[in-house]
């Protein structure tokens, strides 16, 4: 059975989490982390969201957003977890640890 669509509404925050692939601890080092903060940058940027909270943990990272747009969350998220120079900074990573 598949998942109910989510029910985005205009004007809500958000209280989002994104884990690192494989659980693995890649926002241990500073370097990641400032990469990071680039990235939702970027992506503030870009969607013109409201970021209320920020939480960077070792293995995970918690947000509190408000998008402009009730529909623009998934994007935000998207473009953070996968278009963002974090996400090309996480896979050349992995590639040399390999």
């Amino acid at each position: 059975m598949s998942r109910q669509p989510r029910n985005f509404q205009p004007g809500f925050s958000y209280h989002v989490t994104t884990r690192c692939n494989n659980r693995e601890f890649n926002l241990q080092e500073r370097e990641c982390r400032e990469v990071f903060l680039y990235a939702i940058k970027k992506a503030l940027d870009k969607y013109g969201f409201k970021l209320y909270a920020l939480c960077i943990l070792s293995n995970h990272v918690h947000y509190l957003i408000e998008p402009v747009a009730h529909q623009d969350l998934p994007k935000i998220m998207h473009f953070l977890n996968w278009y963002s120079p974090f996400g090309e900074f996480k896979n050349q990573k992995s590639k040399v640890k390999k």
